[in-house]
């Protein structure tokens, strides 16, 4: 478990920065709702903006699972795994979300951002849990690295959007 004990001033890092940014979109999906202009259609908020929410808590919840002091790596691993299946199977629901939505024509950043790059980052989630007994070292970066791209794509999703409701929906050229 020593693997685990050095990662701690990230996980606060990431987890603050996670925690933070979540209360941060729901200050501003409030203040776009209240806009004069029409607010986004809730399609679209659910296909862009809520997977930035669950990005953001997956992050804040692998942060508090690697500050737990464990005492072997089996939870840990088990937790890991159950958040990427989840947040994969999330992603099919996303696909889902992102066509049926009319708001706004995806461009393949959409895709990127808001499919590809976080599937990629669940399925590390799942094959660090899987190689955890083996390759702890390995298997700790690699859940180091998959909340971390988390986190980023939340931020990028979540920049994104405000920038797309501010600009776009706020002067009411849909």
């Amino acid at each position: 478990m020593a693997a685990l004990t050095g990662w701690g001033n990230f996980y606060v890092i990431v987890g603050t920065s996670a925690g933070a940014l979540i209360g941060l979109q729901f200050v501003v999906i409030t203040l776009v709702a209240n806009l004069p202009n029409a607010p986004p259609a809730p399609q679209a908020v659910h296909a862009f903006s809520t997977p930035s929410i669950v990005d953001f808590g997956a992050v804040l919840l692998l942060s508090t699972i690697q500050n737990v002091p464990w005492h072997n790596v089996d939870s840990p691993a088990v937790l890991w795994g159950v958040v990427g299946v989840v947040g994969a199977v999330y992603e099919v629901i996303v696909v889902r979300l992102l066509r049926v939505q009319n708001a706004y024509r995806l461009q393949f950043e959409d895709c990127l951002f808001h499919v590809l790059l976080p599937l990629g980052a669940y399925a590390t989630l799942a094959l660090s849990a899987y190689t955890a007994r083996s390759h702890l070292r390995h298997a700790s970066f690699g859940v180091g690295a998959a909340a971390l791209l988390l986190l980023l794509i939340g931020i990028h999703n979540a920049w994104d959007n405000i920038t797309h409701l501010v600009l776009v929906v706020k002067r009411g050229e849909r």
